[in-house]
């Protein structure tokens, strides 16, 4: 019976990091899948849905193309997307096996359950079953689709992102978008740059736990809206299914479309872990419950990512990961950063977020400030023709340490690592005055932001 250090169960962005990581400290680590390599950011979420995303923004700068002095035509085809996200998809995940060989770490292929504490079943069906022992488990099993019962899933008619990215588009041209949270926001904007009728049915406000300003909701509607999209309040049900299409009914309506795409939510995944042969426990809702640390109930036992983080997102599981693995290697205890871990959103306009809002610094005893630069006077910006947006930062009166921000516009998801910081290490918003930019850049309205609010404090030189 081959013995590790670590056994990672899963192969997601928290799984596969986790693993890296713990080689790179000298540990010999196996890591488990069941399915595809990569879990679901890669095969089904993240990278995929950023190529996607790429192309609606080209599209949507192409309908500026005439004033740039471009002449012509260009539509979006999903189909040949979907092909274009497939090859992406397939280069990434060679990378990623490869970087793992090289390593050493050791791909254990088949369905991963705990027998103990320290023992892991794999289970695969044409090679039958190996067990392992390690003295570490990290449990980073990912999540999947809620079902939906007013919506049940149905091969090519009612599907959810895992499906449509696993397999080609549904033919037909009017779509219905189901959900207000993320992944309804996001793809309700690329389906319609791809040229389809969208019906978007939300259950309620948009993004209503994503934490972000009033002000950035109103870019994101404005954004939205001046595509034509625009979400309907109600929660469809499936009234019948024809060779019409698929009719769904409201309490106040009844729409007719092609195809159906399910955004509402996702859940952990925790079922065929063996968890009832340890002390490890999950919660109402299925997250297994972890302390400050990660770990569970059994002491080396951890869990990381979206099976025991309602963030469920792969940011969050690859701070885990570090979080996780530093404190088996150092026998530390590092805390589990959440506030400063960074939340995208990619959609008509793109939202980023990290850190406190005001209502969370007043909270916490800081006297919070708000600075505020808008993209509509950046010469970078301006140039593009994508002047929509801002910086808006948090910043404490009295010490100058950055609390929070937020940065809505084209490349927010990149440009919030500006901000970056952790509860353990605060940054100084003076740090930021200091920093030499490159002109013209987006990047310069965090620089003309910070350096109007410290003015004001008599902090800045």
């Amino acid at each position: 019976m081959e013995h590790f250090d670590i056994v990672v169960i899963g192969s997601g962005p928290g799984g596969y990091r986790a693993a890296i990581l713990a080689a790179l400290a000298g540990k010999k680590v196996g890591i488990v899948e069941k399915a595809v390599w990569g879990g679901c950011c890669l095969n089904r979420g993240c990278v995929p849905k950023k190529a996607w995303h790429h192309t609606a923004r080209l599209m949507d700068a192409v309908e500026q193309g005439a004033a740039r002095g471009l002449v012509g035509t260009l539509r979006a085809d999903l189909a040949a997307a979907w092909l274009h996200q497939q090859r992406i998809v397939d280069t990434v995940r060679e990378n990623y096996i490869n970087y793992l060989e090289r390593l050493g770490v050791i791909r254990l292929e088949g369905t991963g359950s705990l027998i103990d504490a320290r023992t892991v079943a794999v289970r695969d069906a044409e090679n039958g079953t190996q067990t392992v022992t390690s003295d570490y488990v990290i449990l980073a099993t990912g999540s999947t689709p809620k079902a939906n019962s007013a919506l049940p899933e149905t091969a090519g008619r009612i599907i959810s992102t895992d499906t449509l990215f696993e397999q080609p588009p549904p033919t037909g041209r009017r779509v219905a978008v189901v959900g207000g949270g993320v992944i309804g926001v996001e793809f309700a904007y690329i389906l319609q740059r791809f040229g389809f009728e969208i019906s978007w049915f939300t259950g309620g406000p948009l993004l209503s736990r994503a934490g972000f300003s009033a002000q950035a909701m109103n870019v994101l509607r404005q954004s939205l809206h001046k595509h034509g999209i625009i979400s309907r309040i109600g929660r469809p049900k499936l009234k019948s299914l024809s060779d019409d299409g698929v009719l769904l009914a409201t309490e106040s309506e009844e729409v007719l479309v092609d195809w159906v795409l399910l955004g509402t939510g996702r859940a952990p995944y925790t079922s065929s872990l063996g968890l009832d042969t340890t002390q490890v426990r999950t919660d109402a809702n299925g997250f297994i419950q972890v302390n400050g640390q990660l770990q569970t109930e059994e002491p080396n036992i951890y869990a990381i990512g979206d099976c025991c983080s309602p963030e469920m997102t792969a940011n969050q599981a690859l701070a885990d990961a570090t979080t996780a693995v530093y404190n088996i290697v150092n026998t530390a205890a590092r805390q589990r950063e959440s506030l400063w871990v960074p939340k995208v959103i990619y959609s008509a306009t793109t939202l980023a977020r990290l850190g406190r809002n005001e209502e969370q610094a007043e909270d916490e005893g800081f006297e919070p400030a708000v600075g505020f630069a808008a993209f509509s006077s950046s010469p970078q910006a301006l140039g593009q023709d994508d002047s929509q947006g801002f910086v808006r930062l948090i910043a404490d009166m009295d010490s100058g340490q950055l609390l929070g921000g937020e940065i809505i516009g084209a490349d927010a998801g990149e440009l919030i690592h500006l901000l970056g910081a952790s509860s353990e290490e605060p940054m100084d918003a003076r740090v930021l005055a200091k920093r030499c930019y490159n002109h013209p850049a987006r990047a310069e309205e965090v620089l003309n932001e910070v350096e109007t609010m410290l003015s004001k404090w008599g902090m800045w030189a």
